[in-house]
């Protein structure tokens, strides 16, 4: 029900494809999930986020359990049934939320104040996995804690602590055996304690594992420190997921250093400010010098957008505040990403990665750090 199936690596980086096989459908790694929280994608419709070319998308526990409830997702059949979505769905576990919002920690779980009612809301690893077993997702995450950044260091070690006896609640309490259960391994930025993580958690022998408390605001070098001494202590034969990461200059990190899966809400957040994401680089399209501009937003995409309009009616929809100008902008934000990743696929494939990546950020406009390096394959372990 559950692979993943290595085809290719770099010669040069961690980079590698694979294969990731769901219940409800195979997934072509490395590879980027867009997000509906709500189980919806903001302004875009189930078959609108499939012709993007979207393999697996996410959605959040925390948010479905307050709202609708996760008892009515499973009433109408799960996730899939209930949004109509064919593609994979991964939810994440509220860890995140941990982060964002106001919330008392003990050693049991979390209490959340709901900003809409201000009624308090606990989860704990046990009810974050009997809810994403309603939910229905193909991969359901463990409850973890992300901190924040900075954080100091006396509180990270705890965390990390804490972190791991939640999982192994988590994986106590799992009972479905059609969902794949990620672990996650937190630690901030100090590598002996992303190392303590790793090694606390990889004897548990999830499926996969994730990397989080990373794009928390401690920008691009410091991620790609932390990504290079993080993902030798994970198993190379299983899928690594980078949680809330999906900037062109994150996935070209994450991908070199042998991550598999992204996700994040910024080309879907920026497409509601008209922002839209090219080859050659952003552009607001708002701006008033594409008033009269008769070019499709970038004339190199495929996407159901720029196939069909301008720049100038895009301009007018967001200058009107038309919604349609959002659905169009996010159209075409998750097609980017898609069309990027294959750009990535394909050059793993073809052992010029580095070469791929200097020829996307010659036309971008930006670069990664000055002092980024890859790890070679060699650093891996077995």
């Amino acid at each position: 029900m559950f692979s993943f199936d290595i085809h290719a690596r770099c010669s040069q980086t961690s980079a590698r494809v694979a294969t990731l096989q769901t219940p409800h459908g195979a997934v072509q790694t490395p590879v980027f999930m867009p997000v509906g929280t709500r189980a919806a994608m903001r302004a875009m419709t189930p078959d609108q986020v499939v012709a993007t070319g979207s393999q697996i998308m996410l959605s959040n526990t925390y948010h479905l359990a307050l709202q609708p409830g996760a008892d009515i997702v499973a009433r109408l059949g799960g996730l899939h049934s209930f949004m109509n979505m064919p593609l994979p769905i991964l939810t994440d576990s509220g860890g995140f939320q941990v982060f964002s919002l106001p919330k008392t920690i003990t050693e049991e779980g979390v209490t959340f104040k709901w900003k809409k009612s201000g009624a308090p809301f606990t989860m704990t690893p046990e009810s974050s996995i009997a809810t994403q077993e309603k939910l229905g997702a193909d991969i359901i995450m463990a409850f973890d804690e992300c901190v924040a950044y900075p954080c100091e260091r006396q509180y990270a070690e705890a965390s990390v602590a804490r972190t791991t006896r939640w999982e192994t609640r988590c994986l106590e309490a799992k009972t479905r055996d059609d969902q794949a259960l990620f672990g996650i391994v937190q630690g901030s930025v100090w590598e002996d304690l992303r190392r303590r993580s790793a090694e606390e958690l990889v004897p548990l022998d999830f499926p996969g594992y994730a990397i989080g408390g990373l794009s928390v605001g401690e920008g691009l070098e410091i991620m790609d420190e932390v990504l290079g001494y993080t993902t030798p202590h994970l198993p190379k034969e299983k899928p690594r997921y980078l949680m809330g990461v999906g900037l062109p200059e994150d996935l070209w990190c994450g991908v070199g250093h042998g991550v598999d899966m992204f996700d994040c809400v910024i080309p879907t957040r920026h497409a509601r400010g008209a922002v839209l994401y090219t080859f050659h680089g952003k552009m607001r399209v708002s701006n008033n010098r594409y008033r009269k501009d008769r070019l499709p937003p970038d004339t190199t995409c495929p996407c159901y957008t720029c196939s069909n309009f301008s720049r100038a009616y895009l301009n007018h929809l967001f200058t009107c505040d038309e919604v349609t100008g959002t659905t169009l902008a996010a159209i075409h934000n998750i097609t980017f990403l898609q069309e990027l990743m294959a750009v990535i696929r394909q050059s793993i494939e073809d052992d010029r990665f580095e070469e791929a990546k200097r020829a996307f950020f010659s036309k971008y406009g930006s670069s990664f750090p000055k002092d980024h390096k890859h790890r070679r394959p060699e650093d891996d372990p077995a």
